[in-house]
């Protein structure tokens, strides 16, 4: 089986600690591309910040964003996009604050939130190293009210707590009472919504169509929940060696952690 589409997680999988990617798993990427191969960035990240990394690496092939709900080219073409509805995100966001917990909407350009997002926060530690042009957009509202300038360009809502059993429960009071919506994690502090039909398996597959790969030429690379989908739809599904048990039980392969060059070893096990 020839791999023609290779599809990378960022977080936990492609970059070593929230922002380098390791030299060894830089040289491995443009090795599979002098071979011909399709590497696409296939995160929950926004498309801005996803795109910054592509273009660091050297990437054509579009990037899949905000957990599928977006596939945007390098030049900033959209292809694929599938926003939340106010409604939803109102409901999403009324709740998770109800309980006390940060919530934060995303977007293309960055993201919306209701409160100051702490200084840990991943785009904030990316934007102190960003000049400003590049910087990933923050807005904070007042009210839920102010969302209406948004409309159509919310893409994701992430919830973020440190307490697992109160995550799981509204996680799961949200599935049920929202079963029109997608509800994963991404780490093992959050959960993310998007609206139905958005998950990194479903753009997987729209741009495989897009680039005319057929699904068993495909390889999907991750670590998390929300990287399952795509997994599941992947000719070859590649576990990283710090994933979880869930994830590391339906893949074909499993590699090193993203410490050590995990994304590498799998492209040198499979591109010859």
């Amino acid at each position: 089986m020839n791999i023609e589409l290779i599809c990378i997680d960022m977080d936990g999988t492609l970059l070593m600690d929230q922002q380098r990617v390791a030299q060894v798993d830089q040289e491995a990427i443009k090795y599979a591309n002098d071979k011909g191969v399709h590497v696409a960035i296939t995160t929950g990240r926004v498309y801005n910040c996803a795109k910054l990394y592509a273009e660091t690496i050297g990437l054509k092939t579009p990037i899949i964003a905000s957990n599928g709900a977006f596939i945007g080219g390098t030049n900033g073409e959209q292809i694929y996009c599938n926003p939340l509805n106010l409604s939803d995100i109102k409901q999403f966001m009324e709740l998770t604050q109800e309980e006390g917990l940060l919530s934060y909407l995303t977007a293309n350009f960055g993201i919306i939130s209701t409160l100051e997002l702490p200084d840990t926060n991943i785009y904030k530690v990316l934007n102190q190293t960003l000049p400003d042009q590049q910087k990933i957009r923050l807005e904070v509202i007042s009210t839920l009210d102010e969302l209406a300038p948004f409309d159509g360009e919310v893409l994701k809502g992430v919830c973020v707590g440190q307490n697992a059993d109160q995550l799981s429960r509204i996680k799961a009071k949200l599935k049920e009472s929202c079963p029109h919506l997608e509800v994963v994690s991404s780490w093992n502090n959050n959960f993310e919504v998007m609206r139905k039909g958005s998950s990194k398996g479903e753009a997987v597959k729209q741009l495989a169509e897009y680039l005319k790969v057929s699904p068993d030429q495909v390889m999907c690379i991750g670590d998390s929940e929300n990287d399952l989908s795509m997994l599941k739809v992947a000719g070859i599904a590649v576990a990283m060696g710090n994933a979880t048990p869930e994830v590391k039980e339906v893949a074909d392969y499993i590699t090193a952690d993203n410490k050590n060059g995990g994304v590498s070893q799998a492209i040198y096990e499979y591109i010859k």
